[in-house]
């Protein structure tokens, strides 16, 4: 199971001395006051605070800058593992040494055999937060989500084209009908607790909706959604709609604290993987010994010194397989990213490919026509498709109009698409429900030729409702079959009659929309050859696998 650390990166305008002298300060209260250590004679380098914790101090001030840094280490139970805490205070670089940086890192170190620990938002960074007035590039980071007034919608606006922010802006909006601010306390602030130095939080009032969504006419937000911007919005480009996730009301209010847990997931890793600023990737490495003893040195004294040096030793080790552990993560989300790149080059070769088999077969019509005389009705433009649905819940009214189909799944979690939806979603299930549903009845027939995505690829002559080859994938991967959880998440219902337990592992799946956290999935099983039938059981969010 990959580190789930929290890291605050954050900076102010406020001088490296003052910042310095107050980040102290607040740690003392920190410790002394929340955590009831003893530390009434903190000094550089290491002290015992307690019985196994221990709290490092360097500081330096030169040429390149100023810093000063504590890392607390609480081992209070072997089999627990290691909770490590580092704070430190940066002064800015040359180009900017008017701003003081601060980085607040915890992390949990597990013992052999254990599991990592989610990190949630420590004391010390509400407190910072809470005693300096904090930015991340033009917006300032804040303890407790700000209304958005209509006044505040440019300024606003700005925030989120910015191009160098390194934190998501996440924008909560109050139902229709609602007190914004009783919606805030009871709705919003729950779900964004474990926000506090990971995003910029705010809450949209109903009076701003219009001129904000008005200038984000692809990325909106209404009717009690919360939508997370992560950095590089692009409000003039549909397509850039899809990074920036939304989570639906129903969700929300279906159960508050496993909605702040997800809202967290993805500011937490933007957190840790994107780049450290310059003044804070280059410090040195934190370095403790233990104080040397003198030549006159009790043998107690000298037991003393070696635990302690044996402690050092021990926190390098751990230290180090931190850092193993984390090179490895950022391994398998290259890897992942690599392959997504991929599967999508394919996918759109494929998807290219059809189009200018499409638009040659057209021309070639259009000849023919022309060379006949009919030029007229050679270049009659084509009809526009009449009857589409317009939602999710729609096309699960409308199944009935596919007879060789049969819809098994969990129909709230199609229902909840219509929150999310981006773009041409409805319309591609809309059209793989189409050419299922011929396919099953060739299928069931005996005349299909093979599978669906050969059925894709070879579309017979009488029949009109294509889908595209390169969104069809008929197996899942071996690591989604041989992990229990990610197999159960794709079982679905079935009659008795294709499966004795009521329920079957369903691999051959549909894309029907990608980009985000949502990329939508159809999963189907054909049984033509037994009950005539192809049962569609799922229409809903990816499920997990290891690239999400």
């Amino acid at each position: 199971m990959e580190p789930r650390n929290y890291r605050m990166v954050v900076s102010t305008e406020k001088d490296f001395v003052t910042v310095s002298a107050e980040a102290d300060r607040q740690l003392h209260h920190w410790l002394g006051d929340m955590k009831r250590y003893d530390t009434s004679a903190l000094d550089e380098g290491r002290n015992e605070i307690a019985e196994g914790v221990t709290l490092d101090h360097d500081a330096a001030a030169g040429r390149r800058g100023s810093y000063s840094r504590w890392r607390l280490r609480e081992t209070r139970n072997e089999k627990d593992g290691t909770w490590q805490s580092t704070l430190v205070v940066r002064s800015g670089d040359r180009h900017d040494a008017n701003r003081t940086w601060l980085q607040v890192d915890i992390e949990h170190q597990p013992a052999p055999d254990q599991r990592y620990i989610r990190a949630n938002t420590p004391g010390i960074a509400k407190l910072l937060l809470d005693a300096f007035p904090a930015q991340d590039g033009l917006a300032d980071v804040g303890t407790v989500p700000k209304f958005i007034e209509p006044d505040d919608v440019d300024e606003v606006i700005e925030e989120l084209c910015e191009q160098d922010r390194r934190l998501p802006i996440i924008v909560a909006s109050v139902p229709y009908g609602q007190d914004a601010e009783a919606w805030t306390a009871k709705v919003v602030e729950p779900v964004f607790r474990h926000l506090i130095g990971l995003a910029v939080m705010y809450v949209l009032r109903p009076e701003a909706q219009a001129a904000f969504n008005a200038a984000l006419e692809h990325h909106p937000v209404f009717g009690g959604g919360i939508r997370t911007y992560r950095p590089g919005v692009d409000p003039a480009w549909r397509p850039d709609a899809q990074r920036h996730p939304v989570m639906s009301r129903t969700t929300i209010e279906a159960n508050l604290k496993r909605a702040a847990a997800i809202l967290a997931s993805l500011p937490q890793q933007l957190a840790l993987s994107h780049p450290l600023p310059e003044p804070l990737d280059t410090l040195p490495i934190q370095r403790t010994r233990p104080r040397p003893a003198t030549d006159s040195a009790s043998l107690q004294e000298l037991q003393k010194e070696l635990k302690a040096a044996n402690g050092l030793l021990k926190d390098a080790e751990g230290q180090e397989e931190s850092r193993a552990v984390e090179i490895r993560e950022f391994r398998r989300r290259l890897k992942q990213a690599e392959d997504r790149d991929f599967d999508q080059i394919v996918e759109n070769d494929q998807l290219y490919g059809d189009l200018q088999d499409a638009q040659r077969q057209v021309r070639f019509l259009q000849k023919q026509l022309e060379e006949a005389g009919l030029h007229a009705l050679a270049h009659t433009p084509a009809p526009e498709p009449v009857d589409q649905p317009g939602t999710f819940s729609e096309i699960l009214d409308r199944m009935d109009e596919f007879p060789s189909l049969r819809f098994t799944g969990n129909p709230k979690k199609t229902k909840d698409l219509d929150a999310q939806c981006i773009g041409n979603w409805v319309t591609v299930a809309w059209d793989a429900l189409r050419a299922l549903n011929d396919y099953a009845a060739a299928s069931a027939s005996g005349t299909a030729g093979g599978d669906f995505r050969h059925w894709c690829d070879n579309l017979p002559d009488d029949c009109v409702n294509a889908f595209p080859s390169g969104k069809v994938k008929m197996k899942e991967s071996e690591s989604v079959g041989n992990n229990t959880d990610w197999r159960r998440q794709r079982t679905f219902p079935v009659p008795k009659a294709v499966a004795g337990e009521g329920k079957l592992f369903m691999q051959a799946h549909l894309r029907i929309g990608g980009g985000n956290t949502v990329s939508p999935r159809l999963y189907f099983h054909d049984d033509g050859p037994g009950t005539g039938l192809v049962y569609v059981g799922y229409i809903g969010p990816h499920p997990d696998n290891t690239q999400t």
